[in-house]
């Protein structure tokens, strides 16, 4: 089953797809039209997923969750950062989302695509605004439908 959804977040058209196999999920986020950076987000099943402190708040990615880097790379230091909070995140909506099927027995891994625009950050700061209005955007389209 294929989900995707399509929004304008900052001015910026961005696309969310999730489609589901067998032994994993890919999820794709562009804001470019490819693929971009693809990471693969792990979890041992028996790591407890803690729900949101509230409804609109996000799940918290748990320490144990395991990034590995399969294809492309990030332009700069901070970027990397910024791709891997968003592989963690994701994964963590995917597999909150999943456990709430009864069907779905283990955790698959989450293999995110991320192909974001290029921002004028300072690399010394954590997060810019911008950068987190467009992080914002993409979990609650990633929620939505995950």
């Amino acid at each position: 089953m294929t989900r995707q959804l399509n929004r304008e977040l900052e001015g910026i058209p961005t696309e969310v797809l999730i489609q589901r196999f067998s032994d994993r999920v890919l999820v794709l986020v562009t804001q470019l039209g490819k693929v971009g950076n693809l990471i693969q987000a792990s979890i041992p099943d028996t790591t407890p997923l803690l729900p949101p402190a509230s409804p609109d708040d996000l799940p918290e990615p748990s320490p144990a969750i395991q990034l590995t880097p399969l294809l492309g790379q990030a332009p700069s230091e901070h970027m990397h950062t910024l791709h891997s909070l968003y592989a963690a995140q994701i994964a963590t909506i995917v597999w909150f989302a999943a456990s709430n099927n009864p069907l779905d027995i283990t955790r698959r891994s989450v293999i995110v695509g991320i192909a974001l625009r290029k921002t004028n950050a300072d690399p010394d700061e954590t997060l810019s605004e911008h950068e987190r209005a467009i992080f914002g955007g993409v979990m609650k389209m990633v929620s939505e439908i995950a």
